[in-house]
């Protein structure tokens, strides 16, 4: 491992490089977002991200967090990520269920976007991210099935439900390695 790369800077797999995302890849992420919401729509998940969420002004105070992450293929940039550290006060209070451990540290993902031809990108981010923290807890929108079975596939577990700061519920899941 190239031990000049910041931690955050080093290769993935699948050939794909993921890296913190900067002001400059702003205008390429929200063009990411765009196709996923295409994406998502022709699934019939027709709630989630709605209107201009998630806006260049939430990208950019992701950017300014530290949490924002892109993943490249060659010099295309195929997808975004936020990958932010514990605690998330969505998540402390679970409807339906529990957490499998509540006192430990723990990072949550979100906004995933990927486009169309980029497959397996959902792999590499959690490898990415597990590589990172073992402790990984993500939710996402009851009509999108397509990260449902992602994130089933990659061994979560579901947990129960969590509600936003708006109000709207999501499925929450959870995965300690």
């Amino acid at each position: 491992m190239d031990t000049d790369l910041h931690p955050y800077e080093q290769p993935a797999l699948a050939g794909r490089q993921i890296r913190a995302a900067a002001e400059e890849d702003v205008p390429c992420i929200l063009a990411v977002i765009a196709e996923a919401k295409v994406i998502m729509r022709s699934s019939g998940n027709l709630h989630q991200w709605s209107d201009s969420y998630p806006s260049a002004s939430v990208i950019l105070e992701d950017i300014g967090r530290g949490v924002a992450f892109v993943v490249t293929e060659g010099c295309s940039l195929v997808a975004y990520f936020a990958f932010i550290p514990s605690p998330d006060p969505t998540y402390s209070y679970i409807e339906g269920g529990s957490w499998l451990e509540d006192g430990l540290p723990y990072h949550v993902i979100h906004r995933i976007a990927s486009t169309r031809t980029s497959h397996g990108v959902f792999r590499s981010i959690m490898d990415w991210c597990f590589a990172r923290d073992p402790n990984i807890r993500i939710d996402t929108h009851r009509d999108n099935r397509i990260m449902q079975h992602c994130i089933l596939d990659y061994g979560f577990s579901y947990r129960g439900i969590i509600y936003l700061a708006n109000g709207e519920e999501r499925l929450a899941y959870q995965k300690i390695i």
